[in-house]
Protein backbone atom coordinates (compact mmCIF):
# COMPACT_ATOMS: atom_id res chain seq x y z
CA UNK A 1 0.00 0.00 0.00
CA UNK A 2 1.19 3.38 -0.71
CA UNK A 3 -1.03 4.90 1.93
CA UNK A 4 -0.03 4.45 5.58
CA UNK A 5 -2.98 4.63 8.03
CA UNK A 6 -3.21 4.25 11.44
CA UNK A 7 -5.23 5.26 14.77
CA UNK A 8 -3.81 7.29 17.27
CA UNK A 9 -6.28 7.25 19.59
CA UNK A 10 -9.80 8.53 17.56
CA UNK A 11 -7.66 10.31 15.04
CA UNK A 12 -6.61 8.61 11.66
CA UNK A 13 -3.15 9.57 10.11
CA UNK A 14 -2.85 9.05 6.55
CA UNK A 15 0.78 8.93 5.37
CA UNK A 16 1.09 9.09 2.19
CA UNK A 17 4.63 7.17 1.02
CA UNK A 18 5.49 9.27 -2.60
CA UNK A 19 3.95 11.72 -4.52
CA UNK A 20 0.27 11.70 -4.64
CA UNK A 21 0.14 11.47 -8.60
CA UNK A 22 -1.20 8.52 -10.81
CA UNK A 23 -2.59 4.99 -8.82
CA UNK A 24 -1.00 6.53 -5.82
CA UNK A 25 -3.52 9.06 -5.72
CA UNK A 26 -6.14 7.27 -6.55
CA UNK A 27 -5.06 4.89 -3.33
CA UNK A 28 -5.07 7.99 -1.03
CA UNK A 29 -8.53 8.85 -2.30
CA UNK A 30 -10.05 5.92 -1.45
CA UNK A 31 -7.99 5.82 1.79
CA UNK A 32 -9.45 9.14 2.52
CA UNK A 33 -12.68 8.24 2.47
CA UNK A 34 -12.56 5.32 4.49
CA UNK A 35 -11.16 7.78 7.19
CA UNK A 36 -14.57 9.66 6.81
CA UNK A 37 -16.67 6.62 7.38
CA UNK A 38 -16.82 6.84 11.11
CA UNK A 39 -19.46 9.08 12.91
CA UNK A 40 -17.17 11.59 14.12
CA UNK A 41 -14.06 11.85 11.78
CA UNK A 42 -10.85 13.47 12.74
CA UNK A 43 -8.13 13.15 10.19
CA UNK A 44 -4.70 13.97 9.56
CA UNK A 45 -2.72 14.06 6.41
CA UNK A 46 1.23 13.33 7.27
CA UNK A 47 2.89 14.66 4.28
CA UNK A 48 6.44 13.89 4.61
CA UNK A 49 7.16 11.85 2.25
CA UNK A 50 5.34 13.81 -0.64
CA UNK A 51 7.10 16.03 -2.71
CA UNK A 52 4.49 16.49 -5.44
CA UNK A 53 0.80 16.24 -5.94
CA UNK A 54 -1.23 16.04 -9.21
CA UNK A 55 -4.65 18.15 -9.20
CA UNK A 56 -6.34 14.94 -8.25
CA UNK A 57 -4.99 14.59 -5.09
CA UNK A 58 -5.76 18.23 -4.44
CA UNK A 59 -9.52 17.77 -5.95
CA UNK A 60 -9.56 14.80 -3.36
CA UNK A 61 -8.05 17.42 -0.20
CA UNK A 62 -10.44 19.72 -0.75
CA UNK A 63 -13.45 17.58 -1.21
CA UNK A 64 -12.05 15.90 2.24
CA UNK A 65 -11.92 19.08 3.63
CA UNK A 66 -15.16 20.34 2.89
CA UNK A 67 -16.77 17.18 4.01
CA UNK A 68 -15.33 17.52 7.23
CA UNK A 69 -15.77 21.32 7.41
CA UNK A 70 -19.95 20.13 7.29
CA UNK A 71 -19.26 18.16 10.62
CA UNK A 72 -17.47 21.05 11.96
CA UNK A 73 -14.04 19.45 11.96
CA UNK A 74 -11.30 21.10 9.95
CA UNK A 75 -8.38 18.94 7.54
CA UNK A 76 -5.39 19.03 9.29
CA UNK A 77 -1.59 18.93 7.19
CA UNK A 78 1.26 17.86 8.83
CA UNK A 79 4.74 17.68 8.14
CA UNK A 80 3.91 19.22 4.18
CA UNK A 81 7.12 19.85 1.91
CA UNK A 82 7.86 23.02 0.54
CA UNK A 83 6.81 21.84 -2.75
CA UNK A 84 2.87 20.74 -1.71
CA UNK A 85 3.17 23.69 0.56
CA UNK A 86 3.79 26.54 -2.19
CA UNK A 87 1.28 24.35 -4.51
CA UNK A 88 -1.47 25.05 -1.82
CA UNK A 89 -0.83 28.59 -1.74
CA UNK A 90 -0.41 29.53 -5.23
CA UNK A 91 -3.35 27.53 -6.06
CA UNK A 92 -5.16 29.24 -3.46
CA UNK A 93 -6.56 26.47 -1.21
CA UNK A 94 -4.18 26.85 1.66
CA UNK A 95 -6.95 28.39 3.92
CA UNK A 96 -8.95 25.15 3.85
CA UNK A 97 -6.31 23.42 5.88
CA UNK A 98 -4.60 23.42 9.10
CA UNK A 99 -0.56 23.32 8.73
CA UNK A 100 0.96 21.56 11.31
CA UNK A 101 5.42 20.83 12.06
CA UNK A 102 4.60 17.02 12.77
CA UNK A 103 2.03 14.35 13.24
CA UNK A 104 2.16 14.35 16.65
CA UNK A 105 1.13 18.23 16.84
CA UNK A 106 -1.55 17.39 14.67
CA UNK A 107 -3.02 14.93 16.69
CA UNK A 108 -2.60 16.71 19.67
CA UNK A 109 -4.54 19.63 18.50
CA UNK A 110 -7.77 17.42 18.50
CA UNK A 111 -7.60 17.37 22.27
Amino acid sequence: MNVEVRAVGTVAVCVPQDALADEVSENFSRVLRECLAGPNPRVVVGMKEVGYMDSAAMEDLVNVADDLGKRGVQLKLADVTPTCREILELTGLSGRFEFFESVDAAVRSYL
